[in-house]
């Protein structure tokens, strides 16, 4: 039984990257991790490693694109604490970078069950467990592609990645994030993207091949950062590691 004293996460896509990274770094400060793995080998692998920092992570099986299994991880967050305190929705999907002119209405249908309905699933799922805490705090993992400013910018990378699916993905959940902000001001609920827009930098992961200059713990900063703040912190924003960021 998990100590319902201590501060707790639940972290989707939580097995690889930033998700992974931001376990280990609010494991290492005493935190209640719940790792989220759409593959339950993949998530017991997570574990493991984590435990090699000193990490206590209970595996939650959740796959964001199902209601069932999001049913159940709710559930079996149920057994271990009566409260989550933070919900970090990390887990998205690149889709398959189709230029305009090809992409299909499928192919943007299956980005966005990921990106935009999955976290709107999660969400809508913990709301009670995430109001029965203190000081709830949602954490939306968007991007630098899906700000208007950052696409329309000729000197960011992104504006010249012609594709529809991902960009358009997250800046719908850049507006899902400000809405549910509004709505619910009792919960922090806060945007970031991984990276430095400024410097027109973003965070190696599997998504990009590693392809980022910017390392998984850098990248994480800007989540831990929202991911502990006060209750007077904001909500309804949009950042990086470096600050605010334009919508």
């Amino acid at each position: 039984m998990t100590n319902s004293d201590q501060t707790s996460v639940l972290i989707t896509g939580g097995n690889k990257g930033l998700g992974l990274e931001s376990a280990r770094r609010l494991g290492e400060q005493g935190w209640t991790v719940f790792l989220g793995s759409r593959d339950e080998g993949r998530g017991r692998a997570a574990v493991e490693q984590l435990a090699e920092h000193g990490v206590r992570a209970v595996l939650i099986t959740l796959d964001v694109t199902s209601d069932a299994s999001v049913a159940a991880a709710v559930d079996t967050v149920r057994q271990h604490t009566d409260r989550l305190d933070v919900l970090i929705n990390n887990a998205g999907a690149p889709g398959q970078v189709l230029a305009p002119a090809v992409a299909t209405a499928a192919e943007l249908q299956a980005v966005y069950d990921t990106n935009v309905y999955g976290p709107v699933r999660v969400t809508q799922a913990f709301l009670p467990l995430l109001r029965a805490a203190d000081h709830p705090r949602v954490v939306m993992v968007s991007s630098g592609g899906g700000s208007f400013s950052v696409v329309t910018d000729p000197e960011q990378a992104v504006s010249k990645l012609h594709e529809l699916a991902y960009s358009s993905s997250k800046a719908a959940l850049n507006m899902i994030t400000v809405r549910y902000a509004q709505a619910l001001p009792e919960i922090k609920f806060n945007a970031i993207t991984p990276g430095e827009v400024a410097n027109h930098k973003y965070t190696a992961t599997d998504m990009n091949h590693h392809t980022g200059q910017l390392t998984v713990t850098e990248g994480s900063d800007v989540i831990i950062r929202l991911a502990t703040i006060a209750p007077d912190g904001p909500t309804g924003t949009f950042s990086d590691r470096l600050g605010p960021v334009p919508w």
